[in-house]
């Protein structure tokens, strides 16, 4: 799957007439990026030579038994991995869409919780900051793809990379299932 195919559904919100379209894509496309680097730093540490098809499950479980890790978390641990930082890879739109990511993380949180933000948000605010949100997938898609072929939206970020000795870039390696879960504690976890 493809950043374009990834983001269909929300441009299909968008050209619609709902009502709730502008929070309806605002919500989905703030999903999305979040599975994107998430999947991003799965995709990363499989490439760990100690890790096959038999400890897929047990590296979702490690991840999904940390209910500490968040969008901020799973920056911090893709950028202590990989030699190139999340903001490498975005560029010069890091500067204005990383904060415009979090604002629209408070928001999201706010409005999922049924809580007042504490901004009026407009539809046209909220269609803003699905265009900043797909902004920042489209980059991070197009970058990462090119730095170690994997975009984030294929569906299993769980397979091995055609590039031969991707993990002797990384800044640090993982050599066991308790590095991984010693690593999402101290690199990732809130």
């Amino acid at each position: 799957m493809s950043y374009l195919a990834e983001f269909s559904t929300v441009e299909l919100i968008v050209g619609s007439t709902a009502e709730t379209r502008g929070v309806d894509a605002f919500a989905l496309s703030l999903i999305k990026a979040e599975r994107q680097i998430r999947r991003l730093v799965t995709h990363l540490v499989y490439q760990f030579p100690c890790f096959r098809s038999a400890d897929v499950e047990d590296l979702r479980s490690v991840l999904a038994n940390n209910r500490r890790v968040y969008f901020e978390g799973f920056e911090r641990g893709f950028d202590a991995i990989y030699p190139r930082t999340i903001k490498d890879l975005i560029g010069a739109a890091y500067p204005h869409l990383r904060p415009r990511i979090a604002e629209a993380i408070d928001h999201r949180n706010k409005i999922f919780h049924g809580q007042l933000t504490s901004r009026y948000l407009m539809r046209e605010d909220l269609l803003a900051f699905v265009t900043d949100i797909c902004t920042w997938c489209e980059a991070l898609a197009q970058s990462a793809s090119s730095e170690f072929q994997y975009d984030g939206f294929d569906r299993n970020s769980f397979q091995k990379s055609a590039i031969v000795d991707l993990t002797k870039r990384y800044r640090q390696q993982i050599t066991d299932l308790s590095c991984y879960e010693q690593f999402i504690r101290t690199q990732m976890q809130r």
